[in-house]
């Protein structure tokens, strides 16, 4: 028997099975603490989950009949001053979960999603109080405060400012940053339990929040794998539909269902094309602290450098998903550029459709810079689970996820980055890079360990203790 057989058996005491899992956000776009649900459902618990429905959330929630899912409704937009607007909102939140705390099974247990920690911290201590023998467990993902700030001041672009990076946490005492650090620390002290995405992390709350707290990395989901040659064809094929990217220059008469990328032969085999494009895709939220004018730039000098030497440098086709604010404004500057040698397209992907496309690609770009310092981007163990390497922005903990030079690159500017596609793309497909093989071997190992083997061994504990 495993040893978290063991524990399931032998340590959830009789009745302790009904959980609360809070996400004051989307739930669809939580793939974490969706995890979380998804683990305790396979252990037999109860799990209650609230948060916003925006977004559809996986399957396994949604078809599992243990798994009641809570929708709040989101606070009203209002021509509000941004300070008066927090407030309303904040208190529009509170009321919103109580409500739905009142409106569920009665739980043994809360695990919250943090950030956002005003007001998810106050109101689960508040009902643990009430109901004196119910456990807090908190999901550090990383700090109230820190995003905070970075809202409250212009965020310093890689490319204009470097040693701004190491800056962030800026204007401290500016009252509500300064409020919410004293309102993050003092209720995260009331928790019972905490997870924490890095050790990095889990230092920081050890000495200076006093809050042990137990490293829970992110590890990638069994839909996160190397697919074959006939998906990946699939996928493109599919996506051809809706956007024209993926459709051929020019076809051949013995090729049939063809792609840019791919195409099938009379046998119905499904081969690559020679001249198919390289494959860059990159997630972003379109949100300051993932500035998409670093990649632009990076694109630009690809773009004239491939010019300048066609014979050794593909087409570039870059696939960008995701959604957020700032989306419309780099579509603008996008339309602008008239690359001959580099292609942007931005699907919008199924949940199904975006494991395919991070395992269909050469190469991955993370943009993610953490606003505490101390969080890792999700989206590179994703691309870490389907064996892409990644090309990922330099900050204090990244080192924790991806070693430069051994699993991928890190990147402090545009020049970095343009060189880093530059050596990588070089003579593609047919050239060599030293690093693949290394690559390849470490992304292998990390492919072995996922969420659910990981969860077992460092989180299950912490809810049947």
């Amino acid at each position: 028997m495993s040893s978290s057989s063991k524990v399931k058996n032998s340590r959830i005491p009789n009745g302790k099975r009904n959980i609360c899992v809070i996400v004051l956000g989307d739930i669809g776009r939580s793939p974490r603490m969706q995890y979380h649900v998804k683990s305790l459902l396979q252990h037999d618990f109860n799990v209650d989950l609230i948060g916003y429905g925006d977004t559809e959330p996986i399957a396994e929630i949604r078809q599992n009949a243990k798994c009641n899912i809570q929708q709040l409704v989101a606070f009203p937009e209002l021509n509000l001053p941004k300070m008066l607007k927090y407030i309303f909102k904040s208190i529009w939140q509170t009321l919103s979960l109580f409500i739905a705390l009142f409106n569920i099974r009665r739980p043994d247990t809360i695990l919250c999603q943090n950030p956002p920690g005003i007001p998810t911290l106050f109101v689960c201590y508040m009902y643990c109080l009430l109901f004196k023998h119910c456990k807090f467990i908190i999901d550090w993902h990383n700090y109230t405060y820190t995003i905070l700030s970075l809202a409250s001041d212009t965020f310093p672009t890689i490319n204009e400012n470097p040693e701004a990076l190491s800056t962030i946490n800026r204007n401290p005492q500016r009252r509500m940053v300064k409020l919410a650090k004293w309102f993050e620390q003092y209720f995260g002290r009331k928790s019972s339990g905490n997870f924490c995405v890095t050790k990095m992390m889990q230092k920081d709350l050890r000495e200076n929040w006093d809050i042990q707290a137990t490293v829970l990395y992110d590890r990638p989901a069994s839909q996160f794998q190397s697919i074959g040659l006939e998906q990946k064809h699939d996928l493109f094929y599919r996506l051809a539909n809706d956007y024209h990217e993926f459709l051929p220059v020019r076809i051949n008469s013995d090729e049939f269902q063809a792609t840019r990328f791919t195409y099938k032969d009379s046998n119905g085999t499904v081969q690559l094309r020679i001249d198919r494009p390289a494959i860059l895709v990159s997630s972003t939220s379109w949100t300051p602290d993932e500035d998409f004018s670093i990649l632009l730039k990076a694109l630009d000098r690809y773009e004239n450098v491939a010019k300048e030497e066609r014979s050794h440098y593909p087409h570039l086709f870059c696939i960008i998903t995701g959604k957020g604010p700032q989306k419309s404004y780099y579509m603008n500057h996008i339309a602008k550029r008239n690359y001959k040698n580099v292609t942007i397209v931005t699907p919008w992907l199924t949940i199904e459709d975006y494991p395919l496309c991070l395992a269909s690609a050469d190469l991955g770009v993370c943009l993610h810079y953490s606003s505490s310092g101390f969080d890792l981007p999700m989206k590179v163990v994703d691309m870490f689970g389907c064996a892409l390497p990644v090309c990922a922005v330099k900050y204090k903990c990244i080192g924790e996820l991806v070693e430069h030079g051994k699993n991928g690159f890190v990147f402090e500017t545009y020049l970095e980055l343009s060189q880093h596609l530059l050596t990588w793309f070089y003579d593609y497909p047919y050239n060599s890079v030293k690093e693949k093989e290394e690559f390849n071997e470490r992304l292998f190992n990390f492919q072995s360990v996922r969420w659910d083997d990981y969860w077992n061994t460092h989180a299950l504990p912490v809810f049947v203790e």
